[in-house]
């Protein structure tokens, strides 16, 4: 037998229409950290308050951005459910402040964790320093705001809910990608760890392993021919749409998902 001839191009697969919220998230407080701009936390984001959270709680290190996207949604679904604050996860004291501004409304009830870092760097050349940058926002920051939330939730009796963001390199090799692979594979197994820790608590802990997400920023510094090519690669032709991988978050934060935790469900289309 023969597999498909690689020189065959798949068809690009509209896009789906957008799913209206049903609820999923009514009257939750919800945490989401990198949520600035037109990425998958900024999708997340929307999705939540379209959810019915009671309260969504952002954050991001781009002062300019936060601020843009705290004006967007308050004009939109009521200042009152919306609330901001400047936060680098690699701070310990400035995750718990985020934490802080949560329990002003209530306490956490739903944490998501996007906030990461990629770049490009052969193995051999990549220095010390790049090495741990990497490491130290995506792995060690997700760390800092599981600890941190779990706490909260543990010290609150909440059945809260930690959703981390990861990537489907966690788990396949692509070269120049070694340090922000190892933090995703990183975060997975933190992930499974951590739920089995929380779950005396009634806390569940799970992740995402997206592939190729299009948003504005992807576009800008990658190219066209790599864009054509990882879009192949995957079985629909086309890259997601981050509110495509944001549903699959909020549904891991729903009530849906009350007996699943310690699983990374990877939202992809690409093939085996």
């Amino acid at each position: 037998m023969t597999g498909p001839d690689p020189t065959l191009r798949r068809p690009e697969q509209p896009t789906p229409d957008y799913v209206p919220g049903h609820d999923l998230l009514a009257g939750r407080v919800v945490v989401v950290t990198a949520a600035a701009g037109a990425g998958i936390g900024a999708a997340v984001a929307r999705r939540a308050l379209e959810e019915g959270a009671r309260l969504l709680v952002i954050s991001d290190t781009h002062e300019r951005r936060l601020a843009e996207a705290h004006e967007t949604l308050a004009a939109e679904f009521g200042a009152e459910r919306v609330r901001s604050l400047v936060v680098d996860v690699t701070d310990e004291a400035q995750v718990q402040a985020l934490l802080d501004v949560a329990d002003e409304g209530g306490g956490v009830d739903v944490m998501i964790n996007n906030a990461g870092l990629g770049g490009t760097a052969d193995v051999l050349e990549m220095t010390d320093d790049e090495w741990s940058r990497v490491l130290d926002i995506t792995l060690t920051g997700t760390f800092r705001c599981v600890r941190a939330a779990g706490n909260r939730m543990r010290e609150a009796g909440t059945r809260g809910v930690i959703v981390n963001n990861a990537s489907v390199i966690g788990w396949r090799a692509q070269e120049g990608q070694a340090h922000y692979a190892a933090a995703k594979a990183g975060v997975m197994a933190l992930t499974r760890c951590a739920a089995l820790d929380v779950a005396p608590h009634g806390i569940r802990v799970n992740a995402v392993a997206p592939s190729l997400a299009m948003h504005p920023f992807l576009a800008k510094v990658t190219s066209d021919e790599l864009l054509d090519e990882l879009k192949q690669r995957e079985a629909f032709g086309r890259a997601a749409e981050p509110w495509e991988v944001a549903n699959v978050m909020v549904f891991l934060a729903s009530g849906y998902s009350s007996y699943l935790t310690g699983e990374v469900v990877s939202v992809s289309s690409q093939r085996a």
